[in-house]
């Protein structure tokens, strides 16, 4: 076992030894995904997401911005959620995708917003760099562990940009991101039209990308561009991009109809030098860098449906005890009863497809049509447990007193990011025929 994760497991509890609002039992079934030590470290994660996150929920949705004066960021590597498929000797805990999953998971359970901006840093910019980044390159981006005792064990992790420059717990944490896609090319990200044209001891970027999450405040990206604009899919080359970085900036921040907190935006680059020691992998091998770093997205970003729908049974389970109609609690009858079967059925059919393909992934199987079966399934079961859930609340339901439309709203991202569900079922279907 990993020499951190039983320190985190000790050191977690007494910090959240009672739970949070919101905090609810966990489902006994898990147990036929989890050994002993994950199902300690998925309830020491629930513990802090439901005390540290979940009570700023509502105020992310609606202000749409991180609480201030709380640094989630910050909260999240103390407790040492960054990194944590990065090796130890880069300041990483040297997990699993398991592991992961199941910080998504509850990090998600506790605020949508705040679980989209911690994948879209620790597994789209961070396990990049672990995957693809030179010995050079990890060094710089990857800080190490610096922990005096067992109790202060602190990966900055998250906090150097999502890995950057060796920071102590208490300097200033960084953000990291990706951006692959531009205003014309969604889907069809490979024509996208930000390139990259090569100069004395570099290249400099000229174009823009959208939908970045965690765009404006990152300080640390992994930008795709073109550096052979005749060469089509092999002429795309990834690049490690600092906040700050002359011809640099951000546009305008998405006002989304989710996900509200989670800050989105439009990067642009305007002659922006980027010097030849920050491409990631090789030139004109961008491509293989994104496929590749994109299945293992897509199994991360599941465990955020996974956490909404497990968020909805734990509003709508007390709520159909409380509300009685005709004399009775609502959970009595029989069509409630129904709804609450059909929203525990999808959660825990999706959580464990979602657990069976991460551990193949631990295991050096990653299978693309896997990976993308995953956020395709869970994705569009989360959507529905959400209307589910505010069915059964009734009126109620679709009053922004309670929780229920927020989880909706952000359920319905996952449908889109990482790919489209249209995508996803196009990814598969080929994978399948190609298949002898």
């Amino acid at each position: 076992m990993q020499r951190w994760l039983p320190a985190i497991l000790r050191r977690a509890a007494p910090a959240v030894s009672g739970g949070g609002p919101g905090a609810v039992r966990l489902f006994s079934s898990s147990s036929l995904l989890f050994d002993e030590t994950q199902e300690q470290f998925k309830e020491s994660v629930h513990k802090f997401a439901q005390e540290a996150i979940a009570p700023h929920a509502g105020a992310i949705d609606a202000s749409n911005h991180f609480p201030k004066g709380v640094d989630l960021w910050r909260l999240m590597g103390d407790f040492n959620l960054h990194g944590l498929t990065a090796p130890e000797e880069y300041g990483g805990m040297g997990l699993g995708y398991m592991y992961h999953c199941i910080a998504m998971e509850e990090i998600s359970r506790a605020s949508g917003s705040v679980g989209l901006s911690y994948g879209a840093h620790s597994n789209l910019c961070i396990n990049q760099l672990v995957r693809h980044g030179n010995p050079e390159q990890k060094q710089k981006y990857l800080p190490k562990v610096r922990s005096q005792t067992v109790n202060t064990v602190s990966f900055i992790r998250h906090s150097d940009s999502s890995v950057v420059a060796m920071l102590t717990a208490h300097c200033g944490e960084h953000v990291g991101a990706l951006a692959m896609s531009e205003p014309n090319s969604g889907s069809d990200v490979v024509s996208m039209k930000c390139k990259a044209e090569k100069v004395d001891c570099g290249y400099v970027l000229n174009g823009n990308k959208m939908w970045c999450t965690n765009g404006p405040s990152a300080q640390t990206l992994v930008v795709y561009a073109k550096t052979d604009l005749a060469a089509g899919s092999k002429g795309i080359t990834a690049f490690i991009i600092e906040k700050g970085m002359p011809g640099f900036s951000t546009a305008q921040k998405l006002d989304k109809l989710g996900m509200r907190g989670s800050d989105t935006c439009e990067l642009v680059f305007e002659n922006c030098f980027v010097p030849h020691e920050n491409i990631l992998g090789k030139e004109g091998k961008g491509v293989y860098v994104m496929m590749s770093g994109l299945d293992l997205e897509r199994l991360v970003l599941a465990g955020g449906p996974i956490g909404l729908m497990q968020a909805c049974l734990d509003v709508v389970l007390p709520y159909v005890r409380q509300r009685e109609q005709f004399g009775r609690p609502i959970g009595e009858f029989q069509f409630i009863q129904g709804k609450m079967a059909d929203m525990y059925t999808s959660l825990q059919s999706s959580r464990s497809f979602v657990y069976s393909v991460a551990r193949d992934c631990d295991n050096g199987k990653v299978d693309r049509k896997d990976c993308a079966g995953v956020i395709l399934f869970a994705a569009e079961r989360a959507t529905q447990v959400a209307l589910q859930a505010i069915q059964c609340l009734g009126g109620n339901g679709y009053i922004n007193e309670y929780p229920t439309g927020r989880l909706l709203r952000d359920a319905k991202l996952f449908e889109i990011g990482a790919g489209t569900s249209e995508i996803r079922r196009m990814i598969i279907g080929r994978e399948l025929f190609k298949e002898d």
